[in-house]
């Protein structure tokens, strides 16, 4: 009896699991269906398009939108570019933030100046310097059209400092006390402990510290003066989108006759969007990774 009760829980829960699983794919498609629909715009004719005839599957398959991009030698020294940034920002951005976030996650008895330190970084997320202010700081510093421009300003992150200190508040101090008890320094403890548990945290903060700098484009606009130093988003913004004519050669006016601007424009956003794809499932297996367990035993 005892046995047919616990097959049919054991039932229950698998029909259950299946229920779940095929819900998640169907939020998982419904999620991909923009990006189809922009593929499939990136690889339609102008005539298609305009006549409205493209769903989720190319009409009059086309590379021109995607021939007219790749064959400048300046979109893909603008994506080294935001390559460069991404991985410098991010980096700085990281490392900032786990220095910051340490500190500030100690009792008031332990760090005296907590509180002070804490409205030193908070009240800057709520009252900002403005957009002038901070373009004469980068001007005066000599920032100006240097990758360090797109980097140094947003390097002290306090959203992620908040939720990085809030996670190390969580981790077990018994941790922290049996290695200062073993004459272990406050690096050695952040470095060799509490990084180590916290990459869920560290990856999250992570992904949104890549979409930031891989998205952004305005910061590019306004302190790069030189159009091989734009990062990509600046330079899709800037001379994709808005191109001028001027600027283009012979062989691009008359692929540009062949366009459709939706086309175009779709073309360079699945393009923008892959290294991001790329670049998340390695990240992924951190957000549902177990973060202290077995660390502490009763």
């Amino acid at each position: 009896m005892k046995k047919n009760v616990v097959r049919a829980k054991k039932h229950k829960l698998h029909a259950a699991d299946y229920i779940i699983e095929i819900f998640l794919v169907m939020v998982g498609l419904l999620c991909f269906m923009p990006l189809l629909y922009v593929f499939s715009i990136s690889l339609s004719s102008s005539s298609a398009i305009a006549a409205g005839k493209v769903s989720f599957w190319p009409v009059d398959f086309t590379l021109v939108g995607y021939e007219y991009i790749l064959q400048n030698s300046i979109f893909w020294r603008s994506m080294l570019n935001s390559f460069i940034r991404v991985i410098l920002g991010v980096g700085v951005q990281l490392i900032i933030t786990c220095l910051v976030a340490y500190p500030l996650s100690k009792e008031k008895n332990k760090f005296y100046a907590r509180t002070f330190f804490a409205w030193v970084f908070f009240i800057p997320m709520m009252i900002n310097g403005g957009l002038i202010p901070t373009y004469l700081i980068v001007k005066e510093t000599g920032l100006l059209n240097t990758i360090w421009s797109l980097i140094i300003p947003g390097s002290v992150p306090v959203f992620y400092i908040l939720l990085l200190l809030n996670f190390f508040r969580q981790l077990p101090k018994e941790l922290e006390e049996a290695a200062v008890v073993d004459g272990a320094s406050h690096m050695t403890i952040l470095f060799r402990i509490f990084i180590p548990l916290s990459k869920p945290a560290l990856a999250t903060i992570g992904v949104y510290a890549i979409l930031g700098h891989w998205n952004s484009w305005f910061d590019g606009a306004i302190y790069m003066d030189t159009l091989s130093k734009f990062p990509l988003l600046t330079y899709l913004q800037t001379i994709v989108i808005q191109y001028n004519s001027d600027t283009l050669t012979a062989e691009q006016l008359k692929k540009m006759l062949q366009l459709n601007t939706d086309t175009l424009q779709s073309a360079q956003i699945f393009i923008a969007t892959i290294p991001v794809l790329l670049a998340y499932p390695f990240l992924q297996k951190y957000f549902t990774k177990g973060l202290v367990v077995g660390s502490v035993k009763g």
